[in-house]
């Protein structure tokens, strides 16, 4: 492998990947790995934070109690154990260049006095506060882990859910379509440790579509086919539930235009666990297994400053790409947005017309230098977007996820945000649904749904509440939206109150005196319409939108396996968020609506789904009450 040049951001240097002729030698370093357990029981200690005093490198303990330290220069070391409820403990260790040092620990319990309450920074740092509390309200969403009684700086946008709304008085509904799948594999995630997800990580929509759904063939002058369905609602049978669901063309993996990818990979301290870096380098080796010789590749990191470390190249020479990403290690704080600014720059000097011209960015989220504000990040964002150059952004790790910044930017960069918690999501994101990851067939796709008053007394829309769009946007080709990739699914649920059913009514309102009143006759005509279904949407490279109309009739029928299985997963995120609008549904109401909606599932996802609301029913985890939204 040839030499890897290297372009620098800032004050920091990255050298070049080891190679003939490299300028300066690497630091020799080896790695720390061991095991963190209680003294008395010898119980292994989850999520206990190891780091080398004086570097930014840290690691917290997984389930088994066990760490991995690497990258930690050659030398003598203190590496120091933090977790609340135990006694710090610090070790003196000699790191030899290229070996492995085991380091154990066995931790007393002490008692937790004010004082020693910690928060996490991203570089490891532990900062200990006694009378100052004030910096708790930076923080959008903070819990303590149910394991270790860890502090957790993850953060999650507050999410106000979607109300009843009167036809009478707000007969249009409109929003921007989402194909995000991040929360439903960051629920998994909380539920497999054993821990009730926080109430704002739960976004019903994303947790609906992460499943794939037999939607037919396409077909026609559109990109995507149009599938509706209506059904009486399983924790309201008064209720209709209106299901919409669009699919975009399959493509096959040969069939996709060239790519012109920039992978823009955090390095920083914060990305040394196991689940971060690690796990990221094996992800990125998956996607790299795919590539065509008409695709190309770069990679620029990121960690105090921004550096390219693999230039453009083409997607046939495998070994250099994988040589690059084996090589990178962690370290530093978290320059991202020189990072972003970078990637798109290289993104746009090998643009490729009439491809998939993409920055795939990875990160636990944690931008701490540099422009990290979120507005600064989403006007960048929106700027580069322009160039055509569109933007998929991967979550890994805990700790200290920023869920809420990843989904912002995604949005705001005309791509889609995953978040990957293993292997098998890593392949299901960037090998099964590589198409629609990488490819977009339509911009800025919105749907707004004008419901009959004479069948409907009111309706509220199930999910979507960071997606909703003033009802002028729809028809406005300037306002931004979200984009459908080749294969994606977008499924989209209604729950209706038909007319002469007591609506619950959107706070006190008074009826209003020029308008048509629910109760009146319908009109003939439109006898028997339920709703008026418009889509818009751009091609990749267009400016002006395209419709597409479809009306729904008041007819509900027998619902689909896949209805039923949207509904059940629509019923536990409705549970999980403790929902007013839950009924008295139940988890077992949900197993028995998702095992009537199994269907065929060769993947093994919907049987995953049943498994995780049997592991939270078995384990109580509703019934559960901790702080910071773990209700």
């Amino acid at each position: 492998m040839g030499t890897l040049f290297v372009r620098t951001v800032g004050m920091l240097t990255l050298l070049a990947l080891a190679g003939p002729g490299a300028g300066t030698a690497p630091v020799p370093t080896g790695t720390i790995e061991g095991r963190v357990t209680d003294v008395v029981t010898g119980q292994p200690l989850n999520d206990a934070e190891v780091s080398v005093v004086g570097t930014e490198l840290s690691a917290l303990t997984n389930t088994a109690g066990r760490y991995s330290l690497s990258g930690i220069p050659a030398g003598e070391h203190t590496v120091k154990v933090v977790i609340i409820g135990y006694a710090t403990q610090e070790k003196q260790v000699t790191v030899t260049a290229g070996w492995t040092t085991a380091v154990d620990f066995a931790l007393r319990v002490s008692a937790l006095g004010l004082d020693e309450i910690a928060a996490t920074g991203a570089a490891g740092e532990v900062q200990r506060r006694k009378d100052d509390w004030g910096w708790m309200r930076n923080v959008t969403c903070c819990f303590f882990s149910g394991r270790g009684g860890r502090f957790n700086t993850e953060s999650y946008a507050h999410i106000v859910e979607n109300d009843f709304r009167l036809v009478s008085t707000s007969p249009l509904s409109t929003f921007s379509i989402d194909v995000d799948r991040a929360s439903y594999a960051n629920v998994r995630r909380f539920i497999q440790d054993g821990v009730r997800p926080p109430v704002d990580a739960v976004r019903i929509e994303e947790m609906i579509n992460y499943f794939p759904y037999d939607w037919g063939d396409v077909a026609g002058e559109h990109p995507f086919a149009v599938t509706t369905e209506v059904w009486e609602a399983p924790w309201k049978r008064q209720h209709r539930l209106v299901r919409i669901g669009l699919h975009a063309q399959s493509i096959d993996i040969d069939d996709l235009p060239p790519s012109n990818l920039v992978f823009l990979l955090d390095v920083s301290g914060s990305m040394s666990p196991a689940n971060k870096l690690p796990l990221l380098k094996s992800a990125f080796a998956l996607l790299v297994d795919q590539l065509r010789p008409r695709d190309r590749v770069a990679i620029v990191v990121y960690a105090g400053a921004a550096g390219l470390v693999l230039p453009s190249t083409p997607g046939d020479q495998q070994d250099r790409i994988l040589g690059a990403l084996k090589q990178l290690e962690a370290g530093g704080s978290t320059a991202g947005g020189e990072g972003l600014k970078l990637a798109y720059e290289t993104a746009r000097e090998y643009f490729i017309d009439g491809g998939n011209n993409r920055v795939i960015l990875a990160t636990d989220g944690d931008f701490n230098v540099g422009p990290s504000s979120d507005g600064e990040m989403v006007r960048l964002i929106e700027k580069e977007r322009e160039s055509g150059v569109f933007l998929t952004v991967l979550g890994f790790g805990t700790g200290n996820i920023k869920d809420s910044k990843m989904e912002q930017i995604a949005d705001h960069g005309n791509g889609n945000f995953h978040y990957v918690d293993g292997l098998l999501e890593a392949r299901k994101v960037l090998v099964e649904e590589m198409g629609g990851t990488l490819l977009t067939l339509a911009r800025d796709v919105k749907l707004q749904i004008e419901f009959n008053p004479a069948r409907v007394a009111g309706y509220r829309l199930i999910g979507y509440e960071n997606r909703l769009l003033a009802d002028e946007d729809f028809n406005d080709d300037t306002k931004d939206a979200g984009e459908l990739g080749a294969g994606h699914t977008v499924t989209a649920l209604y729950e209706v109150v038909p007319a002469g059913v007591a609506a619950p009514r959107e706070g006190d309102v008074d009826a209003l005196r020029y308008q048509p009143r629910a109760d009146d006759p319908p009109i003939g005509e439109f006898d028997g319409e339920m709703l008026y279904l418009k889509i818009r949407y751009k091609d990749p490279d267009g400016a002006k939108s395209k419709l597409l109309e479809r009306v729904v009739a008041d007819r509900p029928g027998s619902p689909s396996v896949d209805f039923r299985f949207a509904a059940a997963v629509a019923g536990f995120g409705m549970l999980l968020r403790d929902s007013n609008h839950a009924g008295d549904l139940t988890l077992d109401d949900v197993v028995g609506l998702a095992e009537r909606g199994r269907g065929d599932d060769p993947r093994g996802y919907r049987g995953e789904f049943i498994r995780l609301v049997e592991a939270v029913r078995d384990l109580g985890l509703l019934e559960v009450e901790t702080d910071g939204g773990m209700k």
